[in-house]
């Protein structure tokens, strides 16, 4: 009998083979895929995630534990599909403007996608109309922004004032992160929320979804 736990304590290590093996084991087992996503991939991201932001552990952990539940989504995410069993929201990240980093958005990605969002990545250096088209294109719950550089974080208020001028502002929630970024500039620009790391990047968009 596959126990849910063991995934999660596998994923946690980044250990991708045992996990994709176990997820396997759990379907045979006929566990329900909802099951398996909650009771194991996304507990053990919880967990990666909650240490993460008591600094127990630390970006290349976080790397490896996500590619081990990408390794276990591939298996569940059609199984998923054909039980119906939805996303827990729609995310679009991309890095703005005149700046090419792209860590920090990585980073945030994973964790959305652990936590069960649907997630787009829009990239790095993306303009302004990609950032206004994401809201619609995808029908987007939150739109999340990142920048490293002090030059292009006012890229952020750009976006928000053209998501307002295409009277879409009401339609998305607008979250804000990056080095430079302070929960200060977030309320002179105008984003619902900022947030200082990956982890609090994820709790801070379940509340808006919530």
């Amino acid at each position: 009998m596959v126990d849910l736990n063991n995934v999660s304590e596998s994923l946690q290590r980044g250990d991708a083979e045992k996990v994709e093996e176990l997820v396997r084991g759990a379907l045979g087992e006929n566990l329900l895929p909802k099951d398996i996503l909650e009771n194991g991939l996304i507990k053990g991201m919880d967990i990666i995630g909650a240490k993460f932001k008591k600094n127990e552990v630390y970006v290349p952990e976080v790397l490896i534990a996500a590619r081990a539940m990408h390794a276990g989504m591939s298996i569940l995410r059609p199984k998923l599909a054909e039980t119906g069993v939805k996303n827990i929201g729609t995310v679009a990240v991309g890095t703005v403007k005149g700046d090419l980093h792209d860590i920090g958005k990585n980073l945030v990605i994973m964790m959305l996608e652990g936590a069960g969002f649907e997630v787009i990545d829009l990239g790095i250096d993306v303009p302004v109309d990609k950032f206004v088209e994401a809201v619609t294109k995808y029908k987007l719950n939150v739109l999340g922004m990142s920048a490293l550089l002090t030059t292009t974080m006012i890229q952020m208020q750009e976006v928000i004032k053209a998501i307002s001028d295409a009277g879409l502002r009401d339609k998305v929630k607008i979250m804000i992160g990056g080095a430079p970024i302070t929960q200060n500039y977030a309320d002179q620009i105008g984003a619902d929320g900022y947030s200082p790391d990956a982890a609090s990047a994820v709790d801070k968009a379940k509340t808006f979804i919530a």
